[in-house]
This record gives C-alpha cells, structure tokens and sequence, in this order.
C-alpha cells in the first residue's frame, strides 16, 4: 500500500511538473503558428484571442510521467495507441478543422484499437459479445463526444476531468489496482499543472487534442477496473462519476434534434453558456460543476464500497439533478 501511493504521488508531481513547464513553451509556439482561438461571440464568448495547444501539453505530461512510474506492460499497447490517435486527430483539426464525418471516422478507429485491447464490458450481464461490444463501442463514442462538447468555456472541461479522475484514482486505490491508480494520478497531475493557465481569464486551452484525449481516457479508463469482483452493478459506476458531460451530450442532442439542429452542429445551448445569460460568471459556474462533481464522487465511491445499495444510488442520483435543475432555473 505504502509503495503504491509513493508511486501514485510521484506519478502526480512529475506529470504536474512536466505539464506546467511544457505549457509556457506551447504558448509560445501556438501563437507564432497561429494556432489560437477567436471569440465568436455566440458559442466562443471569451474576451482576447487564445491560443489552443493545451492538450498536447498534458498527453506529453501524461506519457513522460507513466514511462518513469508504471512498467512497460504490452497490454496497454493498443490503449497507448488508441489514446495517441485521439491527440492527433484533435491536433489535425486544431490546425485545419476537420469535417465532422472525418472526425467521427477517427474516432471510430480509436475506439476499434481500445475494443481490440480487450477494453469492453465483461461483467456477467454482459457475457454476450453480441451486446458487449456494441455498447462498449456506443459508451466510447459517446464519452469521447461528451468531454469535446464540454470544452466551450475557461478551466470547465478540466475541472470535470480533475474531479472525475480523482474519483477513478480513489477507487482504484480502493480496490488495489495499482497500474489504474499510476495511469489516473498521471492523468491528474498533467491536468493540475495544465489549470494554472486554463483557469479564468485563460492564457492556453486544450484544444480538440486535448478534450479527444480526456474523452478517449475517460471513456476506456472504466473497463481496467474488475467491477464485477467487488459489486455485481459496479459497472454503473462510470455513469455516476461521468454524469456531467453525459448529461451535457444527451441535452445537446436533445435539444439540437427539437429545433432542428444537427446534434454535430455548434449551437449556444451548452448548460455552461445558459448560466452565463443568466450572469454566472466563469468561476461560479467552474464551482457549481466541482462541487456537483464531488457529490457525485460520493455517490459513486459509496457504491463502490458497498455502502449504497443500488435503489439508494437511484434515488441519490435523482436528488443530484433535481439539485443541479433547481440551481440552475432558480
């Protein structure tokens, strides 16, 4: 145990580090290429040009501090790969925006390489292959999208990443898989280290790099957990930790399919943008989402423990929304 959190700490501090001094450098190199971000003043509402390289910051952050902590384990191969072809999807359409049908093609290809890595459902009500696969595949796809729609304002997409890979690393400490705790403290501490100049007023974004590569990890990260060994629903657990950009991406489409909008198509309905008309500044909004995120936290690390049985966790889970409508319509 003692040996796993010096190596969890490490992990952090040194994808911390790397991140934090990498992201000055990308500034640099962002603005004299002219990779940067322009308020449009409809769904872009920040006030100064940003430059948007971010994300390759904490993927090298990431990968320099795992290549120091976790051993080279050939399982992980296609997983490193499928979230490598993420980071250069996202960079290629950060440079020459790519066309929706182009980016879904890529994504596809990386959920192929994380299904290929053996990252599906295996839990016992999903023994079938039949229905495994597809809806490992659907749930990837739909990650992956979520955490790209959520990334439209300062510091929002990697507080919701910071809150849930903590959850992810606290159960993963939990359960003693040590390789998941390395690979979300890692992710964690690259994420730490990229907020200092992601926070408001922001000096760097993400980028789609970044955002794909948060929805690639986030989106595998929850088929290296062994569910079912501890809690024969333990396979839900993903859906409460992962609820906000969830929520985000059914409403999105909800509401885009109602007034007739493709749900791929850029439209200012993002609840972040609406609290922003209803003047929530940034930090507000950033705070709402961290403390929702926490409370879900609980949620999701009591299931997993087995202190909440799964017709509390609904009821739980439906308080959590009822107070996330009443805050925001209030």
């Amino acid at each position: 145990m003692d040996t796993l959190l010096i190596k969890s700490l490490f992990a952090v501090v040194i994808a911390f580090l790397i991140t934090f001094y990498l992201i000055p450098i990308l500034h640099a190199v962002a603005l004299k290429l002219g990779i940067v971000d322009i308020p449009d003043g409809r769904i872009k509402l920040h006030s100064k040009v940003t430059p948007y390289l971010g994300g390759v910051g904490i993927f090298v952050g990431f990968i320099c501090s795992l290549s120091l902590v976790l051993p080279f384990d050939n399982s992980y191969s296609l997983f490193f790969i499928g979230l490598t072809l993420l980071v250069c999807l996202g960079l290629i359409d950060d440079l020459i925006a790519l066309k929706p049908l182009q980016k879904f093609i890529g994504q596809c290809i990386a959920a192929l390489a994380f299904l290929k890595a053996g990252l599906y459902l295996k839990e016992r009500f999903f023994q079938h292959m039949l229905f495994a696969i597809p809806l490992s595949f659907f749930w990837m796809l739909s990650v992956i999208n979520a955490f790209n729609l959520i990334d439209i304002m300062d510091g929002l997409a990697t507080t919701v990443a910071i809150v849930a890979g903590i959850s992810f690393m606290i159960i993963a400490l939990l359960y003693q898989q040590g390789a998941v705790l390395i690979l979300c403290s890692a992710l964690v501490g690259a994420l730490i280290g990229f907020f200092w100049y992601n926070k408001p007023v922001a000096k760097m974004y993400m980028g789609d790099a970044g955002a794909l590569f948060l929805g690639g990890f986030m989106a595998a990260m929850p088929f290296l957990f062994e569910w079912g060994k501890y809690n024969q629903f333990g396979f839900l657990i993903p859906l409460i930790i992962l609820a906000i950009p969830l929520l985000e991406l059914a409403s999105l489409v909800v509401i885009r399919s109602y007034k007739r909008i493709p749900f791929y198509r850029g439209s200012p309905h993002h609840f972040a943008l609406f609290l922003r008309r209803k003047g929530w500044s940034v930090w507000q909004i950033l705070c709402f989402s961290a403390i929702m995120g926490t409370m879900l936290m609980g949620v999701g690390i009591g299931f997993a423990v087995n202190w909440l049985t799964i017709g509390q966790i609904v009821m739980m889970f439906f308080l959590i929304i009822l107070g996330w409508i009443a805050t925001v319509f209030s």
